[in-house]
C-alpha cells in the first residue's frame, strides 16, 4: 500500500510539474489579449475553480470558510498573500507574453534557494554548509548576469523574490493549498471584475482583441492554475519534502527548452553561464536537503526507540 501511495504521489508530482512547465504554451495562444487582461480574468476565476474544488472536498459550504470564520485574524495573512502570488502572476503571464521565459525559468530556478535565504533571515533556520555554498553560488550566477549585460535581470529576481515572501507569509497557514487559494485571490475579485468590467466596455478587453475563441480560452485560466495546484497538493501528502522539491525542477526546465526552441528567445553564453553555476548551486541544494532529510528520519527513529 505505502509503495502504491508513493507511485501515486510521484504520478502527481511530475504530473503538476509537467503542466507547470508547458503552461507558457496556453498563456503564449491567448495573443493578442493584453497581459492586464489575462491576470484580471485569471484573478476572477481562480477563486471560483478552488471553490467547487473545495466545496466538492468538504462537502458543505460551511466547512469550505470554517477555517476563515473560526480565526478572522488570519484575513489580512490570506489578503497580504493574495496581493503578492497576483505579484507573482502578473510578472510570470507578462514576462512569458513579451517574450522573456528563459528569465522566468531561471526565476524558478533560483526559488527554492531565495527561500532558503528567508528561512534563515525571517525564520533563523539553521542550514549545512552544502546549502550556504548553493546561495553563493546563486549569487555568482546573478552577477554574471548582472556584469556580462550590465543590468540586474529583474523579471528572474522579481519572480524568485515575490515567491520567496509568499512562502515565507505562507509559513504559519495550515490549509490545503487550493483551500488557501481560494481566502487568498476571493478578496481581490471585486477589483478584478471592475477593472475586467472597464476593459470590455472600453474596447481593449478579451471580447475585442481576442474574438470568441480566444475568450473561450480564457475562461480555462483558473482551471489551468487549480489543477497544477491541486496535483501538488495530493504529491505533498504522498511523498517525502525531498522527493517534491526535486521533481520542480522539472518545470523550468521545460520552460527553458520551450522559450530557447519553441519560441526561439535568444540564448547566449551568458545567460548559459549564469544557468550552469545556478544548476551547480542547485546539485548542492539538493545534496544540503538530501542530508537534512536522513538527520531528520534518523532523529525521528531514535525519538520513537526512546519512547
Amino acid at each position: 500500500m505505502e509503495r502504491k501511495n508513493y507511485r501515486i504521489g510521484l504520478s502527481c508530482a511530475i504530473g503538476c510539474a509537467v503542466v507547470w512547465g508547458f503552461l507558457p504554451i496556453y498563456w503564449n495562444a491567448l495573443k493578442p489579449i493584453d497581459s492586464g487582461v489575462i491576470i484580471f480574468y485569471r484573478v476572477a476565476l481562480m477563486p471560483l475553480v478552488c471553490f467547487l474544488a473545495s466545496l466538492c472536498k468538504e462537502r458543505s459550504l460551511r466547512a469550505v470558510f470554517a477555517p476563515l470564520i473560526e480565526n478572522k485574524k488570519s484575513m489580512l495573512l490570506y489578503f497580504v498573500a493574495g496581493i503578492i502570488i497576483t505579484i507573482n502572476w502578473s510578472i510570470y503571464i507578462w514576462a512569458v507574453n513579451a517574450g522573456h521565459l528563459i528569465q522566468c525559468s531561471m526565476g524558478y530556478f533560483l526559488e527554492p534557494l531565495v527561500v532558503c535565504i528567508f528561512g534563515i533571515v525571517v525564520y533563523k533556520e539553521r542550514v549545512n554548509g552544502w546549502k550556504k555554498l548553493s546561495m553563493l553560488l546563486a549569487l555568482c550566477g546573478l552577477l554574471v548576469m548582472i556584469i556580462g549585460y550590465k543590468q540586474i535581470p529583474l523579471i528572474a529576481v522579481g519572480l524568485g523574490l515575490s515567491f520567496a515572501v509568499y512562502a515565507a507569509v505562507k509559513k504559519s497557514v495550515d490549509l490545503s493549498p487550493l483551500q488557501s487559494l481560494l481566502y487568498e485571490t476571493m478578496f481581490l475579485v471585486p477589483a478584478a471584475l471592475g477593472f475586467i468590467l472597464y476593459y470590455e466596455t472600453s474596447g481593449m478587453g478579451a471580447l475585442v482583441t481576442g474574438g470568441g475563441f480566444k475568450f473561450f480560452l480564457l475562461m480555462f485560466a483558473g482551471i489551468a492554475t487549480a489543477v497544477p495546484m491541486g496535483l501538488f497538493s495530493f504529491a505533498a501528502n504522498k511523498l517525502p519534502l525531498i522527493t517534491v522539491g526535486l521533481t520542480e525542477y522539472i518545470s523550468p526546465s521545460i520552460s527553458l527548452v520551450l522559450g530557447i526552441f519553441l519560441f526561439r528567445e535568444p540564448f547566449d553564453v551568458i545567460q548559459f553561464s549564469a544557468f550552469v553555476v545556478i544548476w551547480i548551486g542547485l546539485a548542492f541544494f539538493t545534496y544540503g536537503e538530501v542530508i537534512d532529510s536522513r538527520a531528520a528520519a534518523q532523529e525521528k527513529t531514535i525519538k520513537g526507540e526512546n519512547e
